[in-house]
């Protein structure tokens, strides 16, 4: 009998009940015991979608993030949150943060710290709270979150298995704060581990899936051997270990994975097909096989028909030694496909959200323990939806393919090279030396996010709708004016999100209502579909930006997003290779960036949030990808005038490693995220001489906390340490949607004054 589970299941809710439960939280609108009633209801819910597994997960449930989670169950706290009075919840959003929740001033939760650093999960679009590592650092258990998950479950019924991070895969992901080695951590790691697996053992739990994804990246002879060692120690412990893979394939790490003393391995079935069968062949007798059979990041129905003749002949091999589960936690996919009833039968009937995916394992193994007839109108459904979107003529576009293989290397070269086109862009903007600008969005206000309400169901008519934009767009003008700032934006108050807003407005997109997945705490997106062709029938920006600059002098950038961000935030078709696909978005953009340029926009940015996050996992393979990548955001904004700026912003993305690359996209001013992790990413331009303009973000915006200006003056000046000062530009890590005004004004406003005091500290040297 094959054993069905899952891994980890999306967290934030169907109707994002976590996201609201936890801003009412911090903004002081209900209590500690309200927020963590809600929790419980939510996993309650979640387990009874899972009733019809053989396992569902426990300790996948998190307020923030997983790995903060684990930094707080092996008692790994930074030194600045150690000591604080009140509850442990405020001492976790203290990190995850920068603080906690507002009614709790006066007992110590309110006081602003430096959040803990927060970067993407591998590669996906969801962030994580780096931890952080000393020589110092020591470690102790605290395992009540996990062991009063797992009770709550077993009240409830639920059969199950405690989820956590594994020893190597936590210790790779943080960063030591000094120059100490991270392994030398791993011993005294080793020792809470074990007895953390002691404890779930005595509490009931017979199986624990441990998850060491960094076994699909390319480890050095070092981690290998600490695998070895680490995995010799937790064999002592009383529970049976399913280490856990995912998001690629083993490569060279294949060998020592299934030498590794535990009862079960879950591989990455899509990523890895290719290696089943070698790991088959080395497969101890008595050790479990688990397949991850169905995309837990994307949303194509899966071909069950196909996946039963690859698992019948396994099944009846390993009997219940093969278990079934999708090939990644569903935390990367919308809940439930059945509340979008406003998209149409035929694109619905294609998709498969993470409800639905547990469906697809519980028929598969329905399939595999009492034979096809048991599921055949499941599958008679399953092939003729598939065969619907195969046949549809909505998907292909021929105006498309010939535009496709029409555009050829020299669509991505400007007319001169940078030092060129700086000369005459300095002298047509005249700006002064550390120019201030902000990101592109500022805060979306229920007045902004009424009025969109109200127009998509038809309460406010088109007309009604622009004159409410266009006074948010004064606001924020005025505002900026008010400020002091240098090159203004029109603050996107049209916009629902970066990707969403342009995905809309181009043919081969289409959306969900309630589609959201968690890209960090509280904060949710909502990937638009990439299912077919893409095309842009129409300016989707001129307008809003051609009114904010007839409200001003200043020059106000014109707001786009790239083609590789618009990629990897979707969810994109797997019919076609998926640079094919960016190529298409970035002509897409290239005609928006050239219409932009003639109605007189000066200064055009194209944000490129997402390059990082889209290399692969081996650095062997990056080379690709980074040409593919590049040559799209090229394509995309190289079609302009020498005296046209190009802009490009990166948030959250340690790119040290590819700044060869980031120059190559040869935009004249990139900003990027420094301030969480104090500049450290500039250490890059301490080996590489970056060549354009580049603004190191000075504000993080993902923490209500605001900067002084001391601290910015003192972030620039480390900067001006590596990058020439002329070349520096002042600004934010990244849009300011998510903030409130009062948080944005006076940070905006240190971040002013510290410009200034850097001119004058400049000019006098």
């Amino acid at each position: 009998m094959a054993i069905t589970h899952n891994l980890g299941f999306p967290r934030i809710g169907a109707q994002r009940e976590l996201k609201f439960a936890l801003e009412s939280y911090w903004q002081g609108g209900s209590s500690r015991d309200e927020l963590v009633a809600a929790a419980a209801q939510l996993r309650k819910r979640h387990w009874a979608l899972q009733k019809d597994l053989d396992l569902a997960p426990v300790g996948d449930f998190s307020f923030y993030d997983q790995v903060l989670d684990m930094s707080f169950t092996l008692g790994n706290l930074p030194e600045r949150v150690r000591g604080y009075e009140g509850h442990e919840l405020d001492n976790y959003f203290r990190v995850a943060r920068g603080r906690s929740a507002g009614h709790d001033h006066g007992h110590g939760c309110c006081h602003a710290v430096t959040a803990g650093e927060m970067t993407k999960w591998f590669d996906t679009n969801y962030h994580y709270i780096v931890p952080e590592f000393e020589a110092s650092t020591q470690f102790s258990l605290d395992a009540s979150r996990l062991l009063e998950q797992w009770e709550e479950a077993r009240a409830q019924g639920v059969a199950a298995k405690p989820v956590i991070i594994g020893p190597l895969t936590y210790l790779a992901l943080g960063k030591a704060k000094d120059d100490s080695d991270k392994l030398a951590l791993l011993p005294s790691l080793l020792s809470v581990y074990s007895a953390l697996l002691e404890r779930l053992a005595q509490a009931g739990a017979g199986w624990v899936q441990i998850d060491e994804p960094i076994l699909v990246t390319e480890l050095d002879a070092e981690w290998q051997e600490a695998f070895h060692q680490a995995y010799e120690a937790l064999a002592a412990t009383p529970v049976k270990l399913l280490l856990t893979t995912y998001f690629g394939r083993l490569g060279g790490n294949l060998a020592l994975a299934t030498a590794l003393p535990v009862a079960g391995l879950h591989i990455d079935a899509l990523n890895a097909a290719e290696e089943i069968t070698g790991i088959l062949d080395r497969l101890d007798q008595d050790r479990v096989l688990s397949l991850g059979v169905v995309n837990g990041r994307n949303i194509w129905k899966s071909d069950l028909n196909a996946l039963l003749d690859q698992l019948e002949p396994i099944a009846a091999k390993l009997g219940d030694r093969l278990w079934i589960a999708p090939s990644c936690s569903l935390l990367h996919v919308p809940t439930d496909l059945a509340l979008e009833t406003g998209l149409d039968d035929e694109l619905r009937s294609w998709l498969a959200f993470a409800a639905q995916r547990l469906d697809e394992i519980r028929i598969l193994g329905k399939a595999l323990n009492q034979g096809r007839q048991a599921v055949q109108a499941e599958l008679e459904q399953n092939r003729k939806a598939r065969q619907s979107r195969l046949d549809s003529g909505r998907v292909h576009n021929p105006e498309v393919q010939q535009a496709l293989a029409q555009a050829g290397p020299e669509l991505g070269e400007r007319q001169s090279p940078f030092k060129q086109r700086a000369t005459v862009q300095a002298e047509k903007l005249n700006l002064p030396l550390f120019p201030t600008t902000t990101i592109g969005s500022f805060p979306q206000t229920e007045d902004i996010r009424r009025s969109r309400r109200q127009y998509k169901a038809g309460e406010l008519d088109e007309s009604a709708y622009r004159r409410a934009m266009e006074a948010e767009i004064e606001r924020c003008i005025r505002e900026q004016e008010t400020l002091g700032l240098d090159v203004l934006v029109h603050g996107e108050a049209e916009r629902n999100d970066m990707v969403e807003y342009f995905g809309e407005q181009l043919d081969g997109f289409a959306f969900s209502r309630h589609g959201w997945v968690q890209s960090y705490g509280s904060r949710c997106v909502k990937p638009p579909i990439l299912y077919g062709d893409v095309r842009r029938s129409h300016p989707m920006t001129v307008e809003w930006i051609r009114h904010a600059q007839s409200l001003t002098s200043k020059p106000v950038k014109g707001m786009l997003t790239g083609p590789v961000t618009i990629l990897n935030w979707s969810f994109v078709r797997d019919d076609q290779p998926r640079s094919a696909s960016c190529l298409q978005i970035a002509l897409a953009i290239r005609s928006e960036v050239q219409d932009l340029e003639r109605a007189g926009v000066a200064i055009i940015q194209i944000d490129e949030a997402a390059l990082r996050e889209g290399l692969p996992l081996r650095r062997s393979e990056w080379k690709d990808y980074l040409k593919w990548a590049i040559d799209a955001y090229r394509i995309a904004a190289n079609g302009v005038r020498d005296d046209t700026q190009i802009h490009t912003h990166m948030c959250y993305s340690e790119f040290n490693d590819i700044i060869a690359s980031i120059a190559d996209m040869d935009a004249d001013v990139i900003t990027i995220e420094t301030s969480r992790s104090d500049m450290e990413l500039l250490q890059a331009f301490d080996k590489f001489a970056y060549p354009n303009d580049i603004g190191p973000g000075v504000y993080d915006i993902h923490s209500p906390n605001i900067p002084g200006k001391d601290d910015i003056v003192d972030l620039m000046r480390k900067a001006g340490e590596r990058i020439p000062v002329r070349r520096l530009w002042v600004n934010p890590d990244c849009g300011l949607k998510t903030r409130k005004w009062e948080e944005v004004t006076p940070a905006l406003r240190n971040m002013v004054d510290a410009a200034h005091e850097l001119r004058e500290l400049y000019y006098r040297s």
